[in-house]
């Protein structure tokens, strides 16, 4: 096998093992719909309920039902707070059973509970109520480059690590397009969308906890180590081995998790 073709297979297997790592993020994230099915009246109900909306306008929660004898109501209130549970009904519009959460502030969060019932018997469709999220809108063309970005580095990291494995000669130029994609998507671009979302432009270490901007940092500062060592060295392979696992390492932690909130009991009703 020569070694043009060799490359060509890594970086096949490089962009399929960056495409299911993304997927994975986004699935096993926060903000991903809950979904699944729950049984009323010998009928099979699939349900897909949201997690995230926006604050320009009051969220769409909608469960698909066609049995017209079944009704659905919803039970909510701000998340962290004392405000006391609201049960409204969902209104139907076909096989649709709607019902528009009212909007909140950016990073606030609404939970709720949706419970179906045939008049004999009444089933909540999840075991735990739903928390959703709201952000403000971002702009298209701010979104866009942000997450093309974020797939090169990560692609540019995995091409990276299986270049040192296999000591090839371009472990250097591979570690450094990881940053020239990875600065700007995540140190510049990824804090705009932030701002855009949550009206602040950093929120982890030293200022919060949020956890995807402090493991973006930490991210970054491995490939800066790793460049600078081997610019030095050429064969520093280590160096990129463990950026590329420490990149790989934070991208399985799920999108989001320990964001931003309002802690609403600190706030009037």
């Amino acid at each position: 096998m020569t070694s043009s073709l060799k490359s060509t297979l890594w970086w096949i297997f490089a962009v399929i093992f960056t495409i299911g790592i993304a997927s994975y993020q986004r699935m096993t994230g926060p903000t991903y719909p809950t979904h699944g099915s729950v049984k009323i009246n010998n009928n099979s109900v699939k349900y897909k309920l949201i997690r995230t909306a926006e604050t320009d306008k009051d969220a769409p929660i909608t469960i698909t039902v066609p049995d017209n004898s079944v009704n659905a109501t919803i039970t909510y209130k701000r998340f962290k707070s004392n405000d006391t549970l609201t049960t409204a009904v969902m209104v139907r519009d076909g096989e649709k059973l709607t019902f528009m959460m009212p909007r909140q502030p950016a990073a606030g969060k609404m939970e709720y509970t949706v419970n179906l019932s045939d008049g004999k018997e009444t089933v909540a469709v999840t075991e735990h109520p739903v928390v959703m999220r709201f952000k403000g809108p971002v702009p298209f063309y701010i979104l866009l480059p942000h997450i093309l970005l974020m797939f090169l580095a990560m692609l540019f990291s995995t091409r990276a690590g299986i270049e040192a494995l296999t000591k090839g000669k371009s472990t250097y130029l591979y570690a450094l397009f990881t940053l020239i994609f990875f600065i700007p998507g995540g140190l510049i671009l990824g804090p705009i969308v932030q701002k855009f979302a949550f009206g602040a432009y950093w929120t982890g270490w030293p200022f919060g906890h949020d956890l995807t901007d402090n493991k973006t940092a930490l991210a970054v500062l491995g490939w800066v180590v790793a460049v600078i060592k081997l610019r030095k060295n050429p064969n520093a392979r280590a160096w990129a081995i463990a950026a590329a696992i420490i990149l790989l390492a934070v991208y399985m932690v799920p999108h989001s998790v320990l964001g931003s909130e309002i802690d609403y009991t600190q706030q009037p009703k």
